[in-house]
């Protein structure tokens, strides 16, 4: 053996190995983000029930709480839903925070590259950044109340939250903030990730952008038109608030137990 070889050789075994570590996490980022996303998605059609009718959020509401299944309401059920969702959101959120700029010097440089460059998933990219900065104050503060508050949801309970306590406030935030980011958060993971790459990729990108912003308008107007029902339905049940609504059929049965 000579001594270049030898000299190889003891590079090779002094040289760190790449840690895999980074890329798991990435992964871990990925699945996190769209298990949130779809969850949004779910729950959006669920509080959206409103706008059939008091009777379809009611069902949709004791459906969640079990009482389908025992005969009876357990809101504790809807507080381990919340909390395994708020456990995902900590899990997402601390991992998405390794690509956030550390300090004001790296906002600013990149403020000014993506101003320079004027590209598009760039900007995406930076919106998200802010929409997932304010999620960590508006999501956590919905999740903790729902984490503490689970059998205060229904027709009557939620509408007297969203207008009485003012809660429309932090909802329309919150539904803004949310679909931008989830919106976002979606179509960089189908670019990440090659999903419906196709053999055009600039063509698909184009058509995952346009298929992003169709979905994300449609659910910023359902958002919209829900909480408007919800304001409608506090504004008209003031007068009697902390009344708990039950539909007729259920009162003709017995009651709700």
């Amino acid at each position: 053996m000579n001594s270049t070889h030898a000299g190889m050789l003891a590079a090779d075994a002094i040289r760190p190995r790449a840690s895999r570590w980074p890329a798991r996490l990435d992964v871990a980022q990925s699945v996190s983000g769209l298990l949130l996303a779809l969850f949004m998605w779910g729950h959006m059609v669920f509080v959206a029930s409103i706008l059939v009718s008091k009777d379809a959020m009611w069902t949709i509401t004791k459906l969640f709480e079990g009482y389908f299944v025992f005969g009876e309401s357990y809101p504790g059920i809807v507080s381990v839903i919340v909390a395994l969702v708020f456990g995902l959101f900590i899990l997402h959120a601390g991992l998405a925070l390794r690509k956030f700029p550390a300090n004001y010097r790296q906002y600013s440089l990149f403020g000014r590259h993506m101003r320079g460059m004027r590209h598009e998933d760039t900007t995406l990219w930076y919106w998200q950044v802010l929409t997932g900065f304010a999620l960590f104050f508006l999501a956590s503060a919905h999740l903790w109340w729902m984490l503490t508050h689970p059998g205060m949801i229904g027709p009557y309970a939620s509408a007297d939250r969203v207008w009485g306590d003012h809660f429309w406030i932090l909802y329309l935030l919150l539904l803004f903030a949310v679909e931008l980011h989830g919106g976002i958060g979606l179509y960089r993971l189908a670019v990440k990730w090659g999903v419906f790459e196709g053999k055009d990729p600039a063509a698909s990108r184009r058509r995952l952008r346009a298929a992003k912003w169709t979905i994300t308008v449609f659910l910023i107007a359902l958002g919209l038109a829900t909480l408007a029902a919800y304001v409608k339905i506090g504004i008209e049940h003031a007068p009697q608030r902390g009344e708990r609504y039950t539909p007729a059929w259920v009162q003709h049965e017995g009651g709700e137990s």
